[in-house]
């Protein structure tokens, strides 16, 4: 292992790695209290499944918005002001969303902007790492991230466990307050030392216009794949432990930690997606494709089966195929653009579409689990898979 760490371009992806990692995982910390929170919130105050649904919606659109302005603005603005000022302009509105609750328009403007606020890390840091690490330092780079995106549920999960549902969006406060002082002052070394360099590549003339560039890099397929996985990883897992208090009757106690057990558990997808890529010799098409069929069967054991521990079992185990695909899109296809000069704006317009397709699913879903229920509900769920499975069948040779 220190062998590896002798040469001087694997110590500056671990570094570099390693800062984006813990900043995104004070992301995912914070933008799942409001998940974590909900039964507590539920049980303690008026409101209901319907207007945290409209909360979090509100939230996702504003985070979807912010992706895409911000993805642009990343691919110009140096990765320390995007990713420090997101984070901590996101702290401030997080605290005082609870100071606000009684008053629904003004609390959901404030949620809505802690969203916008942590729309500019994701895109920047995808496009500093791409630009300065080698691809394959950037792909495990990118899994260290991703692995600290699906961490930040569950430690959402264990501290709303112990603690009031204001003191949990108070610590997000602190956390994401010393993350971005942290990223500011970590990259301006990183800069001085020359690890992190910009502008290193742009997109030739030669190559045509920006859409051109990315319709030849695969754009609409991934597109599609970022909006099917965006509702699985985000409104899916949000509703989780209101799944587990009310479809499987659990209390909201143990809900939320049965939700911690199960987002520990949702975190191992980068690795069993690295692991099924390289089994499948690194095909990417294959990939993804075993994913959506594996999410949408256990989707479906999770509609025929409602035994309880067996369901918690099923339902997390298509979470985690479906978030397989998520893993080979923003691990292996985003980073994959470097060349194009355009790995921020692609990385912000995909993001932007997962989550305006996650906020328009998290208040159908709210309204639905009413409707139709949630086991009919679970049927939904299977059939994205099932797009997924269509769009993910190789149409022509993959880019290996």
């Amino acid at each position: 292992m220190t062998g590896i760490f002798k040469k001087q371009s694997v110590r500056n992806a671990f570094m570099l790695g390693t800062l984006c990692s813990a900043s995104y995982l004070g992301v995912y910390f914070a933008r799942n209290v409001l998940s974590a929170t909900t039964p507590s919130i539920i049980e303690s105050t008026s409101y209901t499944e319907e207007y945290i649904g409209m909360v979090s919606s509100l939230y996702f659109i504003f985070y979807a918005v912010g992706q895409l302005i911000n993805g642009l603005i990343g691919d110009r603005i140096k990765a320390r002001y995007m990713m420090s000022f997101g984070l901590i302009l996101a702290g401030v509105c997080n605290i005082a969303f609870p100071y606000f609750i009684d008053t629904p328009m003004v609390a959901q403007l404030i949620y809505g902007m802690t969203g916008f606020f942590l729309s500019m890390i994701y895109a920047p840091m995808t496009k500093v790492v791409a630009e300065n690490t080698e691809p394959h330092h950037a792909l495990r780079c990118s899994l260290g991230y991703t692995l600290a995106s699906f961490l930040g549920s569950p430690l959402a999960g264990v501290i709303a466990s112990f603690f009031v549902w204001q003191s949990v969006f108070a610590m997000s406060t602190a956390i994401l307050a010393v993350m971005g002082a942290l990223c500011f002052i970590i990259f301006l070394l990183f800069e001085k030392k020359g690890i992190v360099k910009y502008g290193q590549y742009t997109r030739k003339k030669s190559q045509g216009g920006g859409i051109k560039v990315l319709i030849e890099h695969h754009i609409i397929k991934f597109t599609l794949i970022s909006m099917l996985t965006g509702i699985i990883r985000t409104s899916v897992v949000f509703w989780l432990p209101t799944y587990f208090a009310q479809y499987l009757e659990y209390p909201s106690e143990q809900a939320t930690l049965i939700f911690t057990v199960a987002t520990l558990a949702i975190s191992s997808s980068a690795f069993i997606a690295v692991f099924i890529y390289e089994r499948l010799r690194r095909n990417m098409d294959m990939t993804l494709l075993v994913s959506f069929v594996a999410s949408a069967l256990f989707f479906l054991l999770s509609y025929l089966v409602k035994f309880p521990i067996a369901n918690i079992i099923f339902i997390v185990l298509a979470v985690i195929f479906c978030n397989c695909a998520s893993t080979m899109l923003w691990s292996w296809y985003c980073p994959s653009l470097r060349d194009t000069g355009m790995v921020s704006s692609a990385t912000g317009f995909l993001d932007f579409v997962s989550y305006m397709s996650a906020a328009a699913a998290t208040s159908l879903f709210a309204i639905a689990s009413s409707a139709i229920g949630w086991g009919n509900l679970i049927l939904v769920w299977t059939g994205l898979m099932v797009v997924g499975i269509i769009v993910s069948i190789p149409r022509c040779k993959s880019r290996q």
